[in-house]
């Protein structure tokens, strides 16, 4: 078995000359056949990501380009003016953040800026918060010149506990509100949760004494509902999003580019990461081309219907968070109910995950004795950390464990026929984020021309956001309800008739409940059972 393992490995590994990432997919039921049976497909994939990265439209649903591609490579743009955006954008960015890093751009009152608040959700928040994990904090700083790195918040959620949180931290770290630069990202201004998050984040520094203008920084599009509050108020700084870069993929415009910047990483060297990531899985070769090795996998291992939930697990506690930012990069790409013909489809594929060794006591027992319904992705670092590391026990080191346990756990997946891939990269740096950023954009792309599904649209994330609004209405109709029978208590039942929605019983109840439950003149009563507590204002 070993030397079977051992010459398929080498038949199937893929590792570009100069990448420094290699893909191996040998312990899935790879094989000639399959690789021959998918190629006519594999080569209409290709030829597609060709269209796309020259300007096609790509989202015909929004009559859109898609160019993430062009974000860490201009040149490739289609237009001169797209060229110049980008290139713009990214000195602006570059400029402020060292100017913010420096003390040259400085707060209101503070001395110099010593903390950053992202304010984001989905795309705005995954990415950035991903990066800064797996990048940031590094021991001693990094920063020559006297710049000094911000410390990164992030408000992501329209949680009120989850601000207050967040807000305590703030006060609670060096230079506090006062010296916090706040960064609002929504690309149409008006997604109520990165709303809700930016009138919070303004109300904490007035309460403070402070405006809120001079330490606020907009990323959106132009013309949006937050650029025209931008405009209006006089923030410090606006920077574009574009209609062609989707959320989930934005990650090397400004919405990532700036808060990475702001905490001292290396965007350079992500972009130049992500480009040579580019440059290797445009190669028409499967096994040479690592994006299509990762597509052809996924397909194989759910036989290109997603029946398999694909299971992130790397072994660096810096890349705790790839399998939050894949979930949406995945499953907001690939979960479509229809194909490109409109034919029902229900493609996707789930993806959860979490880090090597944690999962050695979590979630790897059930993975190799239950239901083999999952494949997993192996993330493998070489490098334990920047120095020597001490022996835990007589020539072993706690790197050593850990790849122990990833090589053991993978063979313990293997002998009960449980699929993998395994990623290698050397470390953890910029570069290498950048690269697997590329990486698993490209496979997502490749494998949604492999299924015929449209990667760039999300019907079902607008479907739910209306259906938000449309509770948020209701509950505006019982309010007013509720208002106009003032002294009365009735049960949820008995207001929903009055306002003529009795089939909406259960969602006002809901809403009652909430609203009673929080500060406010609103008045429960127990009643027999739960669902017959009554309500009212005095």
């Amino acid at each position: 078995m070993s030397r079977q393992r051992w010459e398929r490995f080498q038949k199937y590994l893929c590792a570009p000359q100069g990448l420094d990432v290699r893909v191996d997919p040998s312990r899935m039921a790879i094989d000639d056949a399959f690789l021959e049976r998918m190629t006519p497909a594999l080569e209409r994939a290709f030829d597609a990501m060709e269209a796309l990265e020259g300007g096609a439209i790509a989202n015909p649903d929004e009559g859109r380009m898609v160019g993430h591609y062009w974000l860490r490579d201009a040149a490739r743009a289609p237009t001169p003016e797209l060229r110049a955006a980008i290139d713009e954008t990214l000195d602006r960015v570059r400029e402020l953040a060292a100017g913010v890093r420096s003390g040259a751009v400085r707060p209101q009152s503070a001395g110099r800026f010593e903390n950053a608040l992202i304010v984001g959700i989905g795309g705005s928040a995954l990415g950035p918060q991903f990066v800064s994990d797996a990048l940031g904090r590094r021991p001693g700083g990094e920063n020559p010149g006297g710049e000094r790195p911000l410390r990164i918040f992030f408000l992501d959620n329209t949680d009120p506990d989850g601000f207050d949180r967040i807000f305590a931290e703030i006060d609670a770290s060096p230079g506090g509100f006062a010296g916090t630069v706040t960064v609002v990202i929504s690309k149409s201004g008006g997604t109520p949760e990165t709303r809700n998050g930016m009138l919070e984040a303004a109300n904490a520094y007035e309460s403070r004494g402070l405006r809120f203008a001079p330490h606020a920084i907009a990323v959106t599009m132009e013309g949006s509902a937050l650029d025209g509050i931008a405009v209006e108020q006089e923030w410090l700084a606006r920077f574009p999003m574009w209609d062609w870069v989707g959320g989930r993929t934005s990650e090397l415009s400004a919405v990532g580019l700036l808060p990475a910047a702001l905490e001292g990483i290396d965007i350079d060297a992500m972009l130049e990461g992500a480009r040579a990531m580019d440059v290797a899985t445009r190669v028409r070769d499967p096994i040479a081309n690592p994006a299509a090795v990762l597509a052809l996998s996924w397909h194989l291992a759910g036989d290109g219907r997603g029946e398999k939930d694909m299971v992130i697990l790397p072994y660096k506690d810096r890349l705790l968070l790839l399998s939050r930012y894949l979930q949406q990069l995945v499953m907001e790409s690939l979960g479509k109910e229809t194909d490109r013909r409109g034919e029902l489809a229900e493609q996707g594929i789930v993806v959860y995950g979490n880090k090597g060794s944690t999962d050695q006591h979590a979630y790897i027992q059930q993975l190799r004795d239950g239901p083999e319904n999952f494949f997993v992705t192996f993330i493998e670092v070489l490098e334990d950390r920047r120095g020597e590391s001490i022996e835990v026990e007589p020539g072993v080191t706690a790197g050593d464990y850990l790849i122990g346990l990833h090589l053991g756990t993978r063979d313990a997946l293997s002998e009960k026929g449980r699929g993998s891939v395994t990623i290698t990269i050397p470390r953890v740096d910029a570069t290498a984020v950048g690269k697997l950023i590329a990486l698993f954009e490209r496979a997502v792309g490749l494998y949604a021309e492999l299924i015929d599904i449209n990667a760039y649209h999300q019907p079902g994330v607008e479907a739910g956001k209306r259906a938000a609004r449309g509770v948020l209405d209701l509950q505006g109709r019982v309010l007013a309800d509720v208002e106009a029978h003032r002294g009365e208590l009735r049960t949820a039942g008995e207001i929903a008739a009055s306002i003529g929605d009795a089939d909406e019983a259960e969602t006002v109840f809901h809403l009652l409940e909430h609203r009673a439950a929080n500060p406010g003149a609103l008045v429960r009563e127990a009643g027999e059972s739960a669902v017959n507590a009554r309500f009212g204002l005095r």
